[in-house]
Parts: C-alpha cells; sequence; structure tokens
C-alpha cells in the first residue's frame, strides 16, 4: 500500500481522533514567556522550546520532585508538557498527521539532589507521544535534571518532529 507523505491509511485514527479518543484536548498553545520563539521549523524538523505543565495560564505544576511532588507529580507534569508541545506542533503545521515522526523528546525535572526516578517520570511524555502518534511517535529522548528550575515549574519538555511535506 503506497501512502502520501503524513497520511493515515484508510481506517486508522488521526493524532488528533487518538487524543480524543483518550478524552483530551489540545490547550491553547501557550505563549513565549521570554524572547524567544515558541517554535522552529528548519527544513523538515520542528523544534519546539521548552514546554511547561501550563493549563489555562496557571502552572499546575511547581515544586521539585522528591520534596514537594512525587513521581506521580512528576509523570502528571511531564504528560502535561508533552500535551502543550503537541498543541505547538499543531500550531506550527496545522494537522498533527503532517507530522512524519517524533524525532525526540528531552525533558528537565526540577529534583531535590537525591531523586533518582527521572527516566520514570519522563515515561509520562513519552506515553503521551507514542499514545497519540503510534508508531511515528517512537523516539529518542533524554533527561536532565536541575535543582532550580524558571517559575519554580517541576517540568520543561523540548520535542523535535520530523513533518512531512
Amino acid at each position: 500500500m503506497s501512502l502520501e507523505k503524513g497520511t493515515q491509511p484508510a481506517g486508522k485514527e488521526t493524532p488528533e481522533q487518538r487524543l480524543a479518543d483518550m478524552g483530551l484536548t489540545l490547550p491553547p498553545v501557550p505563549s513565549a514567556v521570554g524572547a524567544y520563539e515558541p517554535w522552529v521549523r528548519v527544513g523538515n524538523i520542528i523544534y519546539t522550546s521548552g514546554q511547561l505543565p501550563w493549563i489555562d495560564g496557571d502552572l499546575k505544576y511547581i515544586g521539585k520532585m522528591g520534596a514537594e511532588l512525587s513521581l506521580q507529580d512528576g509523570y502528571e507534569a511531564f504528560r502535561m508538557s508533552a500535551l502543550n508541545g503537541i498543541a505547538q506542533l499543531k500550531s506550527a503545521v496545522g494537522e498533527l498527521n503532517r507530522i512524519k515522526r517524533i524525532v525526540r523528546v528531552e525533558g528537565t525535572a526540577h529534583t531535590t539532589g537525591d531523586f533518582t526516578e527521572q527516566p520514570a517520570a519522563l515515561n509520562g511524555a513519552s506515553d503521551l507521544i507514542n499514545a497519540v502518534f503510534g508508531p511515528n511517535g517512537r523516539h529518542t529522548r533524554m533527561i536532565y535534571s536541575d535543582p532550580a528550575m524558571c517559575l519554580n515549574c517541576a517540568t520543561l519538555v523540548v520535542l523535535w518532529a520530523e513533518v512531512a511535506d
């Protein structure tokens, strides 16, 4: 079966339909909180800026994993940050089925020095992306820890996505 780049085979759900099946809607695209672009396209790759766990203009998760926040809180914060990243991708391409592949997910976790479960927390982002994009969501990733995060946020997610022309 031959498909045009970025299209779904007959009977296959789009990423937007998968989001709806999960009971999720994309949030309004968060604005930049500084002098930068929320996303940039270079060739056929879109790079998002760091996405925080915003809901309706408020940070839902603030503080450190290992102190005020649990591993489960971190998982949910990374999931929310990734949902904001997906909203940025949609703003860049119009329809999410134009995303050919999620290439990379980078996460930064706000943690105490003795918290060591960052990879499990970042699964909140990876699990959501894999569910939304199916096989096209399988990605490489990197997790960082930071003892002091901007706005005291719990998580930050950066997405790299290949776009079908």
